[in-house]
């Protein structure tokens, strides 16, 4: 009897599990559209530019490649990493503590499955965020 070899797959990645890119737009779009609406984040919201499109784009090919999926915004900004991309600012911790909870609602409010996952992604993105914070 020969034995079949059985093909490899990759594992699937947070990124894969929670939906790809689709998913990963949608929490970036709920999470501006906050950032742009709610006066709790208006801090936050002055720290950025008028015209929020380029965000809008850059973030969720950052989270993509984040969570082990296509890694295009690392390949079109070598060398950077969100700490050096936001060297530049001055972010205090209500800041950085605005960013994570906007955050953490944009994930809930989209509520992509697993929710265990997601929940897991949204707090260790909230943890990033509120390292950058400074008083």
């Amino acid at each position: 009897m020969l034995a079949t070899a059985t093909a490899r797959t990759a594992p699937e990645t947070p990124f894969d599990r929670l939906g790809g890119h689709a998913t990963f737009e949608a929490i970036c779009e709920r999470f501006y559209d906050l950032m742009d609406s709610d006066p709790a984040y208006w801090e936050l919201r002055a720290m950025h530019a008028a015209d929020l499109a380029p965000m809008r784009k850059s973030l969720p090919l950052f989270l993509a490649g984040w969570a082990g999926g296509p890694r295009d915004w690392f390949e079109q900004n070598l060398g950077k990493c969100m700490m050096s991309a936001h060297k530049p600012y001055v972010i205090s911790k209500a800041v950085a503590g605005q960013w994570a909870e906007a955050m953490r609602r944009a994930v809930a409010d989209v509520a992509p499955e697993p929710a265990e996952l997601a929940e897991a992604m949204g707090k260790v993105l909230g943890e990033l965020a509120t390292g950058m914070g400074k008083d």
